[in-house]
This record gives structure tokens, sequence and C-alpha cells, in this order.
């Protein structure tokens, strides 16, 4: 199965040859990588049954380079058998670029909105360049009343780097929104793997289980932070119970 992860969209900030250009004869072969390419994003696109439009102009894959952490500051850790059971951290306020999704599945949703984000990360924004990638990414869950299911309607959030905070990017797509995030303090802890449905309740469980009974936590919307690209099985993930605000 073909993959791309965060990986592969960093350093993609230089400047790119521009499409029109008549002048080298690379004209066909700029033409089969894009289709190359083309055909390498439905392959990760298909394992969780997204389509993408044809048409689409897709950029050769950048070289490896840097990421950036979305900023926090830890703020207690609590240890279980010499192993980190979970932290306390605080995030500043900051903008981020927001899609919503509603699918069956809670794959299908985030996978539509991460596709949708990579594109406005890679140049389908008001200044037309490559962004710089942001980890991690963030989706923002709902139960139902009975907390035994998740809600279809997900939020899947990119913080966007420094140098856009004040200024960020319109993007071209109108299912994106840029929006002003409050400050958050949260509970996490890290875990592995798919995040489909049974294994996020499963981790929601766990980590009621490590705290124990508090109402400083809210009980129905939950945050599934994820460090890598969604088609990556045994990606890093962490689960954050939000703290009320004090």
């Amino acid at each position: 199965m073909a993959r791309i992860s965060l990986e592969d969209l960093d350093g993609l900030g230089e400047e790119e040859e521009d499409d029109d250009d008549d002048g080298g004869g690379g004209g066909e072969e700029e033409e089969e990588e894009r289709g190359r390419l083309f055909a390498h994003w439905e392959a990760v696109a298909s394992t969780h049954r997204v389509s993408l439009p044809r048409g689409e102009r897709w950029r050769p894959p950048p070289t490896p380079g840097t990421r950036q952490a979305v900023p926090y500051v830890t703020l207690s850790q609590q240890e279980k058998c010499e192993e980190a059971a979970f932290e306390e951290r605080r995030y500043p306020a900051g903008k981020w670029a927001c899609v919503t999704k509603g699918e069956p599945m809670y794959e299908q949703s985030i996978s539509m909105s991460f596709m949708k984000l990579m594109r406005y990360i890679c140049k389908e924004n008001s200044v037309g360049c490559y962004l710089g990638m942001t980890v991690p990414v963030l989706n923002e869950i709902h139960l139902t009343k009975e907390g035994t299911q998740l809600e279809r309607e997900v939020v899947t959030a990119y913080y966007l780097p420094g140098e856009f905070q004040q200024n960020p990017p319109v993007p071209t797509d109108p299912e994106i929104h840029i929006t002003e995030r409050a400050p958050l303090r949260v509970i996490t802890r890290v875990f592995y793997g798919m995040t489909t449905e049974e294994t996020i309740l499963r981790e929601i469980g766990l980590l009621w289980e490590l705290l124990g009974s508090t109402d400083a936590v809210l009980r129905e919307t939950y945050i599934v932070a994820v460090y890598e690209n969604p088609s990556v099985p045994q990606r890093r993930n962490e689960i954050w119970f939000i703290c009320r605000a004090e």
C-alpha cells in the first residue's frame, strides 16, 4: 500500500517553477510526474474510501526537513511502573485552519479533512506557497449522551506556523476556516496505531481509569492528536482530556 507521511511534506518552502512555463520542453515529463503522484495519493485515499477529484495539479514530494511543534508548556507528569502514564500541558491561544466532516466512519472524516488541509498547506492559499507543517494535527470529537459512541461530526485542526499567526493565508477551499482558539489546558496520554472509534473509546476509558473520578475535565468533548498521516497504521497519537476553565 502506498503511503505518504507528514515528513514527505517537509522542506517544500523552496521556490517552485511556474506551471505555465513552456520554455523547457519538459511539459510531458511534468504531466507524467503529476499523474504518478496523483496515483500515489489516490492509493493512500482509497485505504479510507476517499476519492480525489481528477484534474488536480500535484507537486513532486519534497525532501525531508523539520516540522514545527505546536508550542506548549508541561505542567506536570504522572508515572506508572517507571513510565509516563499521562501529563498535563498548557497550549497558548493561536490561529488554526479547521475542517469539519461528518462521514459514517471516524477515519473517513479525518482522512478527507487531512487531504483538504494538505492542499491548503502545500499551495492552495492566498500566498500561493508551502506554509510548513506543524504537529500535532488535532481532531476534536464529541461523545453521545450515553458516552458509548462518537458523534459523527469531527473538527480537524492544523496550527498555523509562527510566521503566519498574525496574518494567516486565506484558504481557497471554502470548507477550511481560520479560527482563533483560546488557551487550552489538557491531560494527555500517548497511544499508537489506527484511530478507529473502538480504539478511541478504549483509550478514553483507560485514561479515565488512571485519573479516577474527577470533575476537572470535560466528559463530552475530547481531542485526538495525531503526529503522522492518517494512512500510517502504527502512527503516534495522543488522547487529550480538556480541563475545565479555572
